[in-house]
């Protein structure tokens, strides 16, 4: 941290400062509960997902999975399927051409979407059950799915590593964590904890998680003779697809095109280069024709991978005022044998509550599985779940309110890195929180309330998730009829980004927004990094703030070419966008349009791009986004069954740039998370590594009956060293609701549900 704090020093003078930004308490578009733009297209169908572009001569393909998840291939006969109606090619290890293994995730300078080092098609080697074995192209999808039904490849089966549980004796640390230390610590934790009187040690799972995205993945691949392709793709990262697939097909990144406007659900399962692409693009190259690949259901279960289980040891201890004395957190996740992604549960309690010790620690076991890969909030979701639950279990032990307990625990200062937080209100979404449930009304004792057969408990969590501003370009122009034109490669996954920016770009520019059009999801356009990490909004802002002030200053030029001009002799400092065009700000009156000045200079437009730099705030300033959710529970006292009947949840994100699309995304992460604490769960089967739900039939994802009206209050305080004053929204919201949801059937039932998901078994 101390080389960090350094370059942070060094460079401080090229850090953005927001202070100056005007637009941080502007509100005549930011701000405003503006209805999504893509909206219409979406619902009348005039938006085209990835698999419904018109191609001419479109074929398709189908996978062939593998049956076990360790061994290798020694016999597959493809005769029968190549002979099957409408086949046009079949292709096996046998006879596909080399291809390179694109790098790890990344999303610096070399953007790539890399999630598996498996030599997809290329190997005899099987990793886990459901690595892809064959490709079969054929004219109708019918055609190849049948053809791919009659390929059964023989194996030399090994024994693979398929249970997580009995992986762990063999966890390691991993030499990082998301660029952190898997294990930080200071004092003694386990001698103040063992002298402790009051304490807890508690022990929690979570299992595995699938994205299960409304619009399955899916890719139609189109060469242009052997160099150049476009790929209409279901990506949260055209750039990074774009990277990857030009690498592993030895071609020139600009001679790939990724074509991705609309991603219908992502939550993390879209951002990296899974084997569909791949082979998508393999089949149309060797084929000669365009081809479009869609998994089933199930076979997104096989290939794409998901949330990683965990075990978590929590163990607090606390003075009889509450303040904890330590804080323990440890624990193990599992990752594919053939990927690096150790899912960062440690990283909340580094950063949310004041300790005089602590021992935070993390390790990681390789299994015989589909690679697993970020799901909203990673890390996050599932580290809330086990710290939180330990902190309601200490306030029993202490016989305080959870609220309060939480509240003599605030930091001054992030905990670990000792960094100033940028802006800090979980006090006040707390009491905002507190105030809209009515908190105060809870009785303290377990058990209290009934109605009936049904037992009634409230509970309460913190969350919290990192504010994440990534280096992103764009492209601004300004044309001679007076509208904008902004362009960059990020995605809409129904976040409302395109709603969002145009608002920004309006009010940057002082243009009403039906003037202003935001292009984006094509790779061709200025580099975005990933939709994900809640870090799309701000970093696009950013990049389409100083793209526009690159035009203002271009069109401030040109205006002073002439001398008669109401802005002869004005420096940059001294105007601003106004009434659609430059104005000075002494002399409000005083300015010309835009439609002027480039009438006048004799332009069509005036256009600038703009890269911006690293983002060294985060290196200073300990950044977050936070919540405090607030739920009711009734459980059912013969059968179990759990009811989540009241939520409020209370967010600290910075300001709120648009409270429609904002309050539809903390809905959104609330209803995740309460399937993840009571429905949903991916079942692997320990003999084989087979994953035995891949459907929306078993695989329970919560419908409208499980989920309550949502009350949504936010702070909307600004943060002055961001964009826009913004954090993200994305994530934050799925972020303590199991801990929540597990904490208020503890005050109903006095149970103490240590394991997700919270099913009727462990409530009898």
């Amino acid at each position: 941290m101390n080389i960090l704090r350094k370059v942070v020093e060094t460079f401080a003078h090229v850090m953005p400062d927001r202070d100056r930004d005007e637009l941080i308490q502007r509100h005549r578009f930011l701000g405003q509960p503006i209805s999504r733009l893509d909206g219409r297209p979406k619902v009348t169908g005039a938006a085209h997902f990835s698999a419904e572009y018109p191609v001419e001569g479109l074929v398709h393909a189908a996978i062939v999975y593998s049956t076990i998840s360790k061994g290798a291939i020694v016999a597959i006969d493809t005769s029968t399927a190549q002979q099957a109606p409408g086949v046009l090619s079949v292709i096996t290890h046998l006879n596909a051409p080399q291809m390179k293994v694109p790098p790890p995730f990344s999303v610096g300078d070399s953007p790539s979407s890399g999630t598996t080092l498996v030599k997809i098609l290329n190997t005899d080697r099987i990793s886990w059950n459901g690595q892809p074995v064959a490709v079969v192209v054929a004219d109708t999808p019918e055609q190849a799915e049948h053809a791919a039904s009659l390929i059964h490849p023989v194996y030399a089966a090994e024994p693979g590593v398929n249970s997580f549980e009995e992986s762990i004796p063999q966890a390691k640390q991993p030499k990082e964590i998301m660029g952190e230390a898997p294990e930080v610590k200071k004092g003694s934790a386990d001698v103040i904890l063992k002298d402790s009187i009051h304490r807890v040690d508690l022990t929690f799972t979570t299992p595995p998680y699938n994205h299960n995205a409304i619009e399955l993945h899916a890719a139609i691949a189109i060469w242009d003779g052997n160099d150049k392709l476009t790929l209409y793709d279901t990506s949260q990262f055209t750039a990074g697809t774009a990277a990857s697939i030009a690498g592993v097909f030895g071609l020139k990144t600009e001679n790939v095109r990724v074509i991705s406007p609309f991603v219908g659900g992502g939550f993390g399962g879209k951002g990296g280069l899974w084997p569909y692409t791949q082979l998508c693009v393999l089949a149309s190259r060797i084929t000669g024709r365009p081809v479009r690949l869609t998994p089933s259901r199930a076979g997104v279960f096989r290939i794409v991978g998901g949330r990683t289980p965990s075990q978590q040891r929590v163990a607090i201890a606390a003075e009889p005022s509450g303040k904890f004395s330590t804080f323990i957190h440890e624990g193990v996740t599992a990752q594919s044998t053939d990927n690096h992604f150790p899912e960062q549960f440690s990283f909340p309690p580094r950063h949310l509550y004041a300790m005089d010790s602590y021992r935070i620690a993390q390790k990681v076991t390789e299994v015989n599985r589909v690679a697993n890969t970020f799901m909203r909030a990673p890390g996050e979701s599932i580290g809330t779940f086990a710290v939180e639950s330990a902190i309601d279990a200490l306030a029993y032990e202490l016989n305080l309110d959870p609220v309060e307990l939480r509240m003599r625990n605030e930091p001054d200062r992030d905990p670990v890195s000792g960094n100033e937080f940028s802006s800090r209100y979980l006090r006040e979404a707390y009491t905002m929180g507190a105030d809209k449930f009515g908190w105060k009304n809870r009785p303290a004792a377990v058990g209290s309330q009934r109605d009936g057969d049904w037992l009634i408990g409230q509970g309460t969590a913190t969350g919290t998730y990192p504010v994440y501003r990534v280096v992103t370009a764009a492209r601004l122009r300004i044309n001679a009829d007076g509208t904008a034109h902004v362009q960059t490669s990020c995605q809409e996954m129904g976040m409302g980004t395109e709603t969002v920016q145009t608002q920004h770009a309006a009010e940057r520019l002082a243009l009403p927004m039906e003037k202003v059009k935001f292009e984006y999801g094509d790779s061709t356009l200025p580099a975005a990094s990933v939709a994900g990490g809640s870090s799309q909004t701000i970093s696009v802002a950013l990049a389409v703030h100083e793209a526009a002030d690159n035009v203002i200053k271009e069109l401030l030029s040109l205006a002073q070419k002439d001398s008669e001009s109401a802005l002869a002799g004005a420096k940059f400092d001294d105007i601003h966008a106004a009434k659609e065009g430059i104005f000075r700000r002494d002399h409000p009156h005083l300015g010309q349009t835009y439609v002027a000045i480039l009438k006048h200079a004799g332009k069509d437009f005036v256009e600038a791009e703009h890269k911006t730099g690293a983002p060294l705030e985060t290196m200073k300033y300990s950044m977050h986004s936070y919540a405090a959710q607030f739920c009711e529970v009734r459980v059912h006292r013969l059968s179990g069954e759990v009811r989540v009947s009241r939520w409020v949840g209370a967010f600290d994100c910075g300001r709120i740039l648009n409270p429609k699309t904002a309050v539809s995304q903390f809905r959104g992460g609330i209803i995740m998370g309460i399937g993840m604490a009571l429905t949903e769960e991916t079942m692997f089967d320990d003999r084989t590594g087979r994953i035995m739900n891949p459907s929306l039939a078993e695989y329970h994802v919560p419908v409208q009956a499980d989920v309550p009206h949502i009350d949504i209050v936010y702070t909307d305080i600004a943060d002055p060293h961001t964009p826009l004053g913004a954090h993200g929204v994305g994530e934050i919201g799925i972020t303590g609701v199991a801990a929540a949801i597990a904490n208020a059937i503890h005050h109903a039932t006095g149970k103490r549900i240590t394991s997700l998901p919270i099913t009727l078994d462990k409530l009898m």
